[in-house]
């Protein structure tokens, strides 16, 4: 089955958006809790603690997410050989504010898919467009995730130092057991975040694996402390690199001189190297 014919594919889902897990990642990251209660505005990327794809463990493939091949594409049984998925970044519209403990509802359609075969080996690239609506059926956010999945054994991109220019930093440093409240936070079961010995022998990282939605929710908090009195519009990111647990990262922004309703952000890892990229676009 030609990999294209997921194009279009959709499904859809409804969910409380719950206070409790808002302020439970809240204590994870040392944040006060007590702005998070019934009725207040649903913070920015919060949505990811919602809709959950809950799968039986039978439903799981080796990787610990639900197994491929239903509503995303099984590009392993496709390519013949294991591939290994990983969420390279996303492209989110904030239209209107969502409100905590109120019902919600969410159509995934998936936008593209496109293959590549290079050097480092064959990559799929799978965008799915997230429409998330209050109860009213008012659309308030649109949220484009992009997917790569690369086969294994394939090589990392070649690392891409930092920049240096900034003018504002916050240091961070994220520990197994914050990755393991953000997995359980969001029902993420990819091994790479808990597993150390599959992280590192199957997939051929350093250590655990700090998740990228997570870092890019430590950015979009970090951009929204910058410009406390505007509202978020969009914010967009791209993972670059891998942070592993334990290692000291840094997180950076800098006005755009040209925009001056843009932050450029990026995450600085232990040996300087570009770890995410991601901006911030006020209204």
């Amino acid at each position: 089955m030609p990999l294209t014919d997921w194009i279009g594919r959709q499904e859809s889902a409804t969910d409380i958006l719950r206070a409790e897990p808002v302020r439970a990642l809240a204590a994870a990251l040392d944040l006060p809790q007590d702005p998070y209660r019934a009725g207040a505005a649903l913070p920015p990327l919060r949505h990811w603690l919602s809709f959950w794809a809950i799968a039986p463990r039978s439903g799981l493939g080796r990787d610990g997410h639900p197994r491929l091949g239903g509503f995303l594409p099984d590009v392993g049984a496709h390519w013949g050989r294991p591939a290994r998925r990983m969420w390279a970044g996303s492209r989110v519209e904030f239209h209107a504010a969502l409100a905590l403990d109120a019902p919600a509802s969410r159509v995934a359609t998936i936008e593209a898919v496109s293959e590549k075969h290079g050097r480092s080996g064959g990559l799929v690239f799978v965008t799915v467009r997230q429409e998330i609506s209050d109860v009213t059926g008012r659309l308030c956010i649109t949220d484009r995730h992009d997917i790569v999945y690369r086969e294994d054994g394939s090589s990392q991109t070649q690392p891409e130092p930092a920049p240096v220019d900034h003018s504002a930093e916050l240091a961070f440093n994220a520990d197994p057991t914050l990755l393991f409240r953000y997995s359980a936070l969001t029902f993420n079961g990819h091994r790479i975040h808990y597993d150390r010995d599959y992280a590192r022998t199957v997939e051929g990282y350093a250590g655990l694996v700090v998740h990228g939605p997570l870092l890019a929710t430590l950015l979009v908090d970090f951009a929204v402390a910058q410009q406390p009195q505007k509202r978020l519009a969009q914010f967009s990111f791209r993972g670059r690199r891998p942070v592993i647990d334990g290692q000291p990262f840094r997180l950076r922004a800098k006005a755009m001189p040209d925009r001056n309703d843009t932050l450029a952000l990026w995450i600085m890892d232990a040996e300087g190297m570009l770890a995410m990229t991601a901006e911030a676009v006020f209204a």
